[in-house]
């Protein structure tokens, strides 16, 4: 089977490459093919050749797996289509080539991937039917225009479904549409129609909140919007890319990725895009001693392109070459031979090398000189968006002069133009320039969040303790404990009958009372007495105790907008005063500033991320000293990199203070549960925490500061 396949390629190749009996096979034709049509019907590509006369039987054909290709051979037959090649892009369907074979014409229909496909004869119409490939294979690299994902069929009570559709941005602009899938098992179906790009998922549903239209034009990428939407059974995905681009795509388990790069048009490239290799359509040539002329006008007939030949091109040419990309066939030629060519749209004009090198740097002369005697002229440019001032340096600039030898440029400063005087045609390109620059630049919103948090708590217990007595002469004595050292003490003042000792008099032997708290709050206080029938004898005791909790939490917000790559800064505080010397030997009074500020340098990323530089101050007026007021500063500084609307945590400070005080009376305090009436204790816990948040957005003509 592999032999006969083998065969019958090569009697196609052979049709391809030896075209010059077509006039004596004209001669003889009773038949002519008038139209070639085809469409797509359920998911097959019927094509239809349309015939002056009845077709007696069906013509002979035979099919090539790869490439894939399906040929009729119609007996007594001629063409009289315009062109010999009618491209198509329905289903599997590529192209289909007509060319003369003795007396025979034979139709060869270029398809994406075999199936399989019936033909019919209806009068003077030749009907074929074809079938796409229960499984698909990827595509291959010459397949520049389609690419198809098909799986086995799932069981019809699977449902297929998208679950997601996201774009990204990838690196050198490449456009990425991932698409999440209910299961791997989804047929999809992958073309060009006209300028976009199609993609079906077969008998896929697809969720209401995913059924729009998004708008990828900031991205910056070939792909201007994704539109997803259900198309009878199946749902549809439509691409729409603007300018030059390619596309590729991929599928791994249920994910399946849809790339579309930019491409860079090269006019001294026969196929245009960044795929490695040649891409053109598979042919076979095999010649012996040719002209060269006509091998070019071989590879001109199977391109359809026009090729105009020199005069100066000579010589012969031994070819034999099998099933390679039409391209590096032409390439294979040319570097043979010595040849170059120059490509303007689908004209090529193929001269030797020497004789292009040289016809080009006469050109060149040919337009320095004429630039040297080309009339100037003067042209007014009025800049929307940037200053005068900036553009004139760049188009004056030393390293890179865009003006010419004889150009000048001087700028109107009040109404923001740009006069410049130049040929013709640098105007042309000062004007692409000027517009190119001249644009709005993009302004990020960048707000800081500063957020101080603290816990206090603070405990503290302690007494007074004292032993008055009072004897019959109406003298007051006691025993005062303080120190290291017991001593006797007498009062003075005369105690009055039915009273009490006071309390806040010097009477208390043992003065240990609890300290005010950090707050200054009150210390709570119990007091009471003790004394006999007669009162000569006292016993005075006061508590003190107080426990301290407090919590508090500071929030600043300072926010700016700025333009891409401008620095900005806000800040609102207090300047505090104080004196300094001069150079003289006087004092003079200088300010320092305690404020809250935020400074930064936003850069916007291709991808829609933003770098800052930035810096947050956070200062306060802090403790007065002899030489002034001390300032309690916080502040971070730092270069950061954030998602378009994300929140970073750039910076953070954490403290903690713990402490433990007991003054006691040295032995008396250490007592069993009496030394408590010995002693005071103070303790403290505190926790502050400081920590900066930052967020930028990017922000358009619609967005304002709330």
């Amino acid at each position: 089977m592999k032999l006969l396949t083998r065969w019958l390629f090569v009697l196609f190749s052979a049709a391809v490459a030896v075209p010059g009996d077509a006039a004596h096979a004209q001669g003889e034709a009773v038949n002519v093919l008038e139209a070639v049509d085809a469409t797509l019907v359920g998911g097959k590509v019927v094509m239809r050749a349309r015939f002056t006369q009845p077709l007696k039987a069906l013509p002979a054909n035979f099919s090539v797996p790869q490439p894939a290709r399906i040929a009729f051979d119609v007996p007594d037959a001629t063409s009289e289509l315009k062109a010999n090649r009618q491209a198509f892009s329905e289903g599997d369907l590529r192209s289909v080539v007509t060319t003369q074979v003795g007396n025979r014409l034979r139709l060869v229909l270029n398809l994406t991937s075999l199936g399989s496909y019936e033909a019919a004869v209806n009068d003077r119409l030749l009907v074929v039917t074809i079938t796409p490939p229960a499984t698909r294979a990827s595509m291959s690299r010459a397949d520049n225009e389609r690419f198809a994902v098909a799986t086995p069929a799932a069981p019809s009570q699977a449902q297929h479904a998208l679950r997601d559709v996201a774009f990204r941005r990838g690196e050198g602009g490449v456009g990425r549409i991932v698409i999440d899938l209910s299961d791997a098992t989804t047929g999809i179906d992958i073309r060009t129609q006209g300028p976009n790009l199609v993609v079906d998922f077969q008998g896929a549903e697809v969720p209401e909140r995913l059924r729009k239209r998004l708008d990828v034009t900031d991205f910056g990428t070939p792909v201007k919007s994704v539109s997803t939407f259900p198309q009878g059974s199946n749902t549809r995905m439509l691409i729409e890319p603007t300018g030059n681009w390619e596309h590729s795509a991929y599928q791994t388990e249920r994910q399946f990725v849809v790339e579309v790069k930019p491409v860079v048009v090269d006019p001294n490239k026969l196929t245009q895009g960044s795929r490695g290799g040649y891409t053109g359509d598979k042919l076979s040539l095999n010649f012996q001693n040719i002209d060269v002329r006509s091998v070019l006008n071989v590879i001109a007939d199977f391109t359809d392109l026009n090729i105009i030949t020199s005069d100066t091109v000579q010589g012969n040419i031994t070819l034999r070459l099998k099933d390679v990309p039409w391209d590096q066939a032409f390439d294979i030629i040319m570097q043979t031979r010595g040849l170059d060519m120059r490509k303007n749209g689908n004209v090529l004009w193929v001269a030797p090398r020497d004789e292009l090198t040289t016809k080009e740097k006469l050109e060149l002369e040919s337009k320095a000189q004429l630039s040297d005697l080309e009339a100037v002229r003067t042209e007014n440019f009025q800049l929307n968006y940037t200053k005068a001032e900036s553009m004139i340096k760049i188009l004056t600039d030393d390293k890179q002069r865009l003006l010419s030898r004889r150009g000048s440029a001087v700028i109107d400063p009040r109404t923001n133009q740009i006069i410049v005087q130049d040929i013709p045609t640098r105007l042309t390109q000062l004007r692409q320039i000027i517009n190119t620059l001249d644009v709005p630049v993009r302004q990020v919103m960048i707000e800081a969040r500063i957020v101080e948090a603290s816990d206090n708590f603070g405990r503290t217990l302690g007494v007074r303790l004292g032993v008055p007595s009072i004897n019959s002469l109406g003298n007051a004595g006691g025993i005062a404990i303080g120190g290291n050292s017991i001593t006797a003490g007498k009062l003075s003042g005369q105690m009055v009958p039915g009273t009490t000792p006071d309390m806040n008099t010097d009477t208390m032997s043992v003065n240990l009372p609890a300290t005010r708290s950090s707050t200054g709050a009150q210390n709570g206080q119990i007091a009471f007495s003790l004394f006999n029938a007669g009162l000569t004898r006292f016993l005075n005791l006061e508590l003190n105790a107080l426990e301290s909790d407090g919590k508090g939490k500071i929030i600043s917000s300072p926010r700016v907008v700025t333009a891409n790559q401008a620095e900005a800064s806000i800040e609102q505080g207090t300047e505090l005063p104080y004196q300094s010397a001069t150079s003289s030997g006087a004092t003079a009074v200088s300010f320092r500033k305690a404020v809250l500020s935020l400074k930064v340098k936003p850069q916007i990323t291709p991808d829609g991320n933003v770098i800052m530089d930035v810096t947050v101050h956070k200062d306060s007026p802090g403790v007065q000293t002899t030489s002034g007021t001390s300032i309690d500063t916080k502040n971070v500084v730092t270069t950061v990199l954030v998602e378009n609307g994300g929140t970073v945590v750039i910076g953070g400070i954490y403290q903690q203070t713990e402490s433990s005080t007991v003054n006691k009376v040295p032995l008396l305090g250490d007592i069993p549960l009496l030394g408590f009436f010995f002693r005071n204790t103070y303790r403290t816990d505190n926790k502050t925490e400081l920590l900066v948040f930052i967020t930028p957005r990017i922000v358009d003509d619609r967005v304002t500061m709330r």
